[in-house]
């Protein structure tokens, strides 16, 4: 059985850790209907937000203060859109309130007419003004309704060309915590010239000037990958100053496009077939660009399964 003064010990150290907990951080995720507020939120849970949606404006305030003093969540965030109607135009104030207890953002989603058009008509989903008007109609009365909020945003986001993975690249480089000027998420792709070159590629290098594997009878069914394909094309001098010299370009460029913004960037390597010379360059590129304190996957886009 315990002891009293054992109880009042835990008891203190529990207060301690209180009183020691960060202050804590809140997003408030919002903007037009379609323009990505559910992946944005499920990015935002992935980065270890408590992650709420369609929480009611005139509760945010003691959601905060939750926040505030809770043990376990550090980070929240949460949805509000046009869904809360006309108590939207109560947000600027509301949000005044919120930032006195626990540091606040707000992240505003939005996009081009067209483009919101385009994804209703895809999931066939009506528009939460309602079904009486046009999606066009209900679109621009959104937007109006939305102003309030909009003008109060930290950060604006246009979603018109982003895919979803576009959009999680951008607010992991916004909200991250351990952010950095290496800031950037990085694709080494490879890819075969006779079915075309991606279209989410950014920089395209062309590897066919290597000898190919595939002309050697025990590499045919083998890929870049395997260690006797590797060594084979690693073995060619002009492998080796291809290597380094593209290392040198990207090592000049990726901090540009850091500056400017960019948080994805996709690098294909092309050979005839998309199964030897360009598997083994991206993945090498890959080591190297790890090695140089970047964040790099790799995709095979036509490389034998």
């Amino acid at each position: 059985m315990p002891r009293r003064g054992a109880k009042k010990t835990v008891k203190a150290e529990k207060t301690k850790t209180a009183e020691l907990k960060d202050v804590g951080e809140l997003v408030i995720l919002t903007g037009l209907s379609g323009s990505g507020k559910l992946s944005a939120l499920k990015t935002f849970e992935d980065l270890g937000f408590y992650s709420v949606d369609n929480l009611p404006l005139e509760l945010v305030p003691q959601f905060a203060d939750l926040v505030r003093q809770s043990a376990e969540i550090e980070r929240a965030a949460l949805v509000v859109d046009v869904r809360e109607g006309m108590r939207l135009e109560e947000f600027p104030e509301i949000l005044k309130k919120v930032r006195k207890v626990l540091p606040t953002r707000v992240l505003f989603l939005e996009a081009s007419d067209e483009a919101l058009i385009r994804r209703f008509s895809e999931t066939r989903r009506p528009h939460p003004m309602g079904r009486s008007d046009t999606v066009v109609k209900s679109i621009r009365a959104e937007r109006k309704r939305l102003d309030p909020i909009r003008n109060v945003a930290d950060i604006i986001l246009d979603t018109t060309k982003f895919t979803v993975h576009d959009l999680r690249a951008h607010i992991g480089a916004q909200f991250e915590r351990e952010s950095s000027d290496r800031n950037l998420t990085i694709s080494s792709n490879s890819f075969g010239f006779k079915n075309g070159i991606p279209t989410e590629a950014d920089l395209v290098f062309d590897v066919r000037f290597l000898p190919n594997p595939h002309f050697v009878p025990e590499f045919r069914k083998l890929t870049g990958r395997h260690p006797k394909v590797a060594k084979y094309v690693r073995d060619f001098p002009q492998t080796a100053e291809f290597l380094d010299k593209t290392m040198d370009l990207l090592k000049f460029l990726l901090p540009h496009y850091i500056k400017e913004g960019k948080s994805y960037l996709t690098v294909a390597f092309g050979c005839t077939g998309g199964q030897h010379r360009s598997v083994f360059i991206a993945e090498e590129m890959k080591k190297r660009l790890t090695a140089a304190g970047y964040r790099v996957k790799t995709a095979h886009r036509d490389m034998p399964r």
